[in-house]
């Protein structure tokens, strides 16, 4: 499967943001994404769901999503209504790569009453995946879980396409978070412990597609092998990069800067511009 490129919009006002979204679908792009956050230091935190619709409708092809959607911080019923209708503007465009959400985020630390133990955070993010695939049916259901339940509903429509493909983040070697993921649609992969922060290798990728193949059920349908890179100096060097991971088995590329002072809405749109390193 040939290797999908992706830009991440980190830093920037609202309009500067959507106007990436423009600019990664006029230079060659297969998809952008935002960031989910509510108070993180040096970031201003927009809401995802209202950048993605703009973009939605500024743009014809570009997958759409965020790295990553903190699910444990929503209430399923509204992130349901959210999703379907950035889903519906941009034609079925919208994937959610889905993660526990970071303390280092006010959103949880600062906030009374939240969940906030890894084991809780990953529980709850299990309840809302769970809760989002059963209100695509479009039918009256009642849901309980773990730590949601609810009376019954109905959300409707239904998603463009049935359901909206999920990416939930996998901790390799984490037997149990790369058993979520594998549940779902792909995996967004981040290495454990003090490699956490560190770029997946050629060879880390292809334990991660060993390690998949192994443990899906290959009839489940097609599924997406997401690494995260920092932005590019070195195009050249990039794209062998780029022909390395795809052939250990990669499916996309997620190209995003983190660091506040380093990072700004200028040099992510001069960066834009020059386009994905294809192999």
């Amino acid at each position: 499967m040939a290797l999908k490129f992706g830009f991440v919009g980190s830093f920037g006002s609202a309009s500067e943001l959507v106007s990436m979204a423009r600019e990664a679908e006029d230079h060659g792009w297969d998809g952008y994404f935002t960031w989910d956050g509510i108070s993180l230091p040096g970031m201003e935190g927009y809401d995802p769901w209202g950048i993605l619709a703009a973009a939605a409708v500024q743009t014809e092809r570009l997958t759409l999503g965020a790295l990553v959607f903190a699910l444990p911080r929503r209430r399923p019923w509204e992130l349901a209504r959210q999703a379907l209708t950035v889903d519906h503007l941009s034609g079925g465009r919208l994937v959610l790569p889905a993660g526990v959400g970071v303390l280092d985020d006010a959103g949880f630390s600062a906030v009374p009453g939240q969940l906030t133990s890894l084991r809780e955070r990953a529980e709850l993010l299990d309840d809302v995946l769970a809760f989002l695939e059963r209100s695509w049916s479009g039918e009256a259901f009642s849901f309980d879980g773990k730590h949601i339940s609810t009376g019954e509903m109905t959300i409707s429509p239904q998603p463009v396409h049935g359901r909206i493909p999920v990416w939930p983040v996998g901790v390799f070697p984490s037997e149990k978070s790369m058993s979520r993921a594998v549940r779902w649609d792909g995996v967004t992969v981040q290495l454990r412990g003090d490699r956490g922060l560190d770029p997946l290798t050629p060879e880390d990728v292809r334990e991660v597609a060993t390690w998949v193949g192994d443990h899906r059920d290959p009839a489940a349908g097609p599924f997406e092998l997401v690494v995260q890179r920092d932005f590019a100096t070195d195009l050249d060097a990039a794209a062998q990069d780029a022909r390395a991971l795809e052939a250990a088995g990669a499916t996309w590329w997620l190209e995003a800067g983190w660091d506040p002072s380093t990072i700004t809405a200028e040099s992510q749109l001069a960066r834009i511009r020059q386009g994905p390193p294809r192999p």
